[in-house]
């Protein structure tokens, strides 16, 4: 089994001033994913740097994760899952926004488990797999 590493987890080891590799030595020797939602959210931080010198280190942290790990595509499989869990979530009242919609299919799609930050609204989902995330690496982290 692999794991889907969300936004949030990074946003917060960049925030801390972590690395990949601290977070490899977190997830031990797991097959380690982001989806390309994930990217797109990470890349749009980089442009919304409100310094040069915040942008370039976002730039740096951001090209070195997606150098180092897989970026899974949303495709017509990913796509199929999250039209289901998006109508799901519409019919029980409890949707979710659309990014971690896209995010939480692609997990399922991969039959990952999901590491992020934000189990309130990934909790909803039917199907997905949290990742129990240490409750001590996500305090550190969110610094």
């Amino acid at each position: 089994m692999g794991v889907l590493i969300d936004t949030t987890v990074l946003v917060a080891l960049e925030r801390s001033g972590g690395d990949l590799g601290s977070l490899r030595e977190e997830l031990r020797d797991e097959e380690v994913a982001i989806s390309a939602l994930t990217a797109s959210e990470l890349l749009h931080g980089v442009h919304r740097a409100d310094t040069a010198v915040r942008r370039g280190r976002r730039e740096r942290f951001v090209e070195g994760l997606l150098e180092a790990l897989p970026v899974v595509p949303f495709d017509l499989e990913t796509a199929r899952v999250h039209a289901r869990l998006g109508a799901d979530l519409h019919a029980r009242g409890e949707p979710i926004g659309a990014h971690d919609l896209i995010v939480a299919a692609t997990a399922i799609t991969l039959g990952f488990r999901l590491a992020s930050l934000d189990v309130r609204h990934f909790s909803r989902v039917e199907g997905i797999d949290l990742l129990d995330w240490p409750e001590a690496t996500a305090t550190e982290t969110a610094r």
